[in-house]
């Protein structure tokens, strides 16, 4: 076999890494399920005709095909995609169990998706990320829009990870303005603008000409629109200086001042109103969110989403819904990147038992198994080398204790410090702080 090549965009992480992701998203996980959002995991494919009915993604798909197509069984796995993200499919999913599910629905999603983007730092094709989404039948409160950034900014700083800024819009107000202006074409309008950061206000503005049908005059008020911005709710004040009146515009306003003061109630800082946040996906209807890291910015949001009206619907029955979607493999990848995260040991072994002859290893086995039924991660030594090559083992692996098994009672000894003391394996207990490893920011010059 020839020597394999990394695969550009798949990320595959080393166990030190693996266990901070799965801190990561136990950490996640619990925030979500605190504020009452129970577990959901739907398949990986969907049909191409629904992952592709909504926004610009028909690059992105991932095409489920078979190597060797059967002709005489059913039809249709070259109609599947690997789905790009987990609002699609959720949507799909509340439609077919809508009459088993209570409303307003609360789940969280932790599940991989595929999206076939150009890889680059913190981008990639396999990526993992943790959604929560709030759906009702016919009618959302506007309320849940507000309560969608308390959620992720709980989740975000119960990680050591830097500080985070939600940034805020409502498509509301960006399509009641296009229209108070005369543009007859406020989506288009929307995806030129949310270019901005990528290409600037001159090529937006060309833009907004090309596809918009914007003059120079609407064209000029769109780029002052957004550049609005504001950490608390002196943004309408911002809006209305600007002499653009639509009732639309007027609705937007009072949801995102909404958002922004419940934000700031909870949180002081933790959301600012931007209103060149767009979000290029045409399925949002209200709230959008985009999440930044403080001292990451240039990387763009690790954590986006927003209100939606219309993408799941059946008949004259609608569900409408508010999510939002942290990208962890995104978020991981730059802080490993920049060497930001450790964990204080290689491996979940707290102790490794030693062996004093092979023939007397199976009192080391019962050992191990009385440390492991106290819940204490221990494996014993691979051989019965001469302790000192055992003590070794221990050190290159970050396993903190090796424990001694003798005819005359037991001894562990922490081997950071050398201080070996009696112990009985039914009673002896670790430190709490060297029972499973620690995550936390990486030590400064590390």
């Amino acid at each position: 076999m020839s020597k394999p090549t990394p695969i550009s965009g798949f990320p595959e992480w080393t166990p030190a890494q693996r266990m901070i992701e799965q801190f990561v998203l136990e950490r996640i996980r619990a925030t979500f399920e605190l504020y009452g959002f129970a577990p959901l995991e739907t398949r990986s494919v969907e049909p191409l005709d629904q992952l592709l009915r909504k926004g610009e993604t028909s690059k992105e798909v991932y095409v489920l095909r078979r190597l060797q197509a059967d002709t005489d069984g059913p039809a249709g796995d070259d109609a599947l995609g690997l789905h790009f993200d987990l609002t699609v499919p959720f949507a799909r999913y509340v439609l077919e169990n809508a009459g088993k599910l209570q409303f307003p629905f609360r789940r969280y999603q932790i599940q991989k998706v595929w999206r076939g983007e150009r890889p680059q730092e913190g981008r990639y094709r396999e990526f993992l990320q943790a959604d929560i989404d709030i759906v009702d039948r016919d009618t959302l409160p506007a309320h849940y829009e507000a309560e969608m950034p308390l959620v992720i900014g709980d989740a975000l700083r119960s990680l050591p990870i830097p500080p985070v800024r939600i940034q805020v819009n409502n498509r509301k107000i960006c399509e009641g303005f296009y229209r108070g202006v005369g543009l007859t074409d406020p989506e288009a309008a929307l995806r030129a603008v949310d270019k901005l950061d990528k290409i600037g206000p001159a090529k937006v503005a060309e833009l907004l000409a090309e596809t918009a049908g914007a003059s120079e005059a609407q064209a000029k008020a769109c780029l002052a629109l957004a550049e609005i911005s504001a950490p608390d709710a002196s943004f309408a004040d911002a809006v209305r200086a600007l002499g653009v009146t639509d009732p639309l515009l007027d609705e937007g306003i009072a949801e995102l001042t909404a958002v922004v003061e419940t934000a700031a109630a909870h949180a002081p800082g933790l959301c600012v109103a931007d209103l060149r946040i767009a979000r290029g996906l045409d399925y949002y209807t209200g709230t959008v969110y985009e999440t930044q890291m403080i001292g990451y910015e240039r990387f763009g949001s690790i954590c986006s989403g927003g209100r939606y009206d219309n993408l799941a619907s059946s008949g004259n029955v609608r569900f409408p819904g508010v999510g939002i979607s942290i990208g962890v493999t995104r978020l991981l990848g730059l802080l490993f990147g920049a060497g930001a995260l450790s964990v204080s040991r290689d491996v979940p072994t707290c102790v490794l038992v030693a062996v004093n002859a092979e023939e007397e290893r199976a009192a080391s086995n019962k050992v191990a198994e009385a440390l492991r039924s106290r819940g204490i991660p221990t494996e014993v030594s691979p051989s019965a080398a001469k302790f000192g090559k055992q003590i070794r083992y221990a050190e290159r692996r970050g396993i903190p204790y090796v424990w001694f098994p003798g005819a005359e009672g037991d001894e562990v000894k922490d081997i950071r410090s050398g201080e070996q003391v009696a112990a009985a394996a039914g009673e002896w207990t670790p430190p709490r702080a060297d029972l499973k490893p620690l995550v936390g920011p990486a030590a400064a010059g590390a």
